[in-house]
């Protein structure tokens, strides 16, 4: 273990946020997401839902400040309904670090898997929430940081 870094980051987790470059994304999938199907990268996170890996990333991890939102969920298909304690869970997290990021966008289904088949890692979670899926834009590490 490491001060200061959260237990809930493996050692392969934390070696993909480090060699990410700025504008690479990664999608932290909830367990029902066919991530092994869509990427080659995929690090498992059994056991650890999204909120709290959002937790232990995002003090690490800076935001793409250059976009609309660094931040995609899937939107739901037509006829589904949204939880949404899920994403003011997942918005929490990211206001405890990164308050001045906008919204979380929503994007379609099928566009959500071709930007996790374009993702710089999938890692898959133990999140059983439905639609519970998020994709990070990485930005630049601030001066000082």
């Amino acid at each position: 273990m490491l001060i200061g870094i959260s237990p809930l980051l493996s050692p392969e987790l934390l070696s993909v946020l480090y060699r990410m470059g700025h504008g690479d994304e990664i999608v932290l999938a909830d367990a029902h997401f066919p991530g092994e199907s869509v990427n080659p990268r995929v690090i498992r996170a059994d056991g650890l839902d999204v909120a709290g890996l959002l937790d232990a990333i995002l003090p690490l991890f800076a935001l793409d400040s250059y976009v609309d939102s660094p931040l995609m969920m899937m939107a739901p298909v037509p006829g589904d309904t949204l939880d949404p304690t899920v994403e003011a869970r997942y918005r929490a997290a990211v206001d405890r670090y990164w308050p001045k990021t906008p919204g979380i966008a929503r994007i379609e289904r099928f566009a959500f898997y071709a930007r996790a088949k374009g993702a710089f890692a999938v890692v898959m979670t133990g999140e059983t929430a439905k639609y519970g899926n998020i994709i990070l834009k990485k930005g630049v590490t601030p001066l000082g940081h």
